[in-house]
């Protein structure tokens, strides 16, 4: 009974040794100011596609453009999130914004 319980014990700490170095990742790009395109759009689980696009219709989030090179504000990036939070499809502001699609 012992040795399953040394057993049951390895997992655990071999789990928690993972852990605090997947940390670090996950921290440095929610801490940098400007995320790119690519990184933007997996902050925002979207595809860096569809942030080209709503950079071109309209409707997507605010962006500065340095050069050729395009950035986006995790402020920003979190605006934008917080502006397309809804209750249930049948919120009138949900029905507002997406009328006639």
């Amino acid at each position: 009974m012992v040795s399953s319980h040394a057993a049951a014990s390895t997992p655990n700490t071999s789990l928690s040794a993972a852990a605090p170095g997947a940390a670090p990742a996950a921290q440095t790009a929610t801490q940098a100011r400007y995320l790119t395109t690519f990184e933007a759009g997996a902050f925002l689980r979207l595809s860096p596609r569809t942030l080209e696009k709503l950079r071109v219709l309209g409707g997507g989030p605010r962006f500065r453009k340095f050069g050729r090179r395009v950035l986006y504000a995790v402020t920003d990036l979190e605006a934008w999130a917080d502006g397309h939070c809804y209750g249930m499809t049948s919120d009138p502001e949900y029905l507002e914004h997406h009328a006639g699609r």
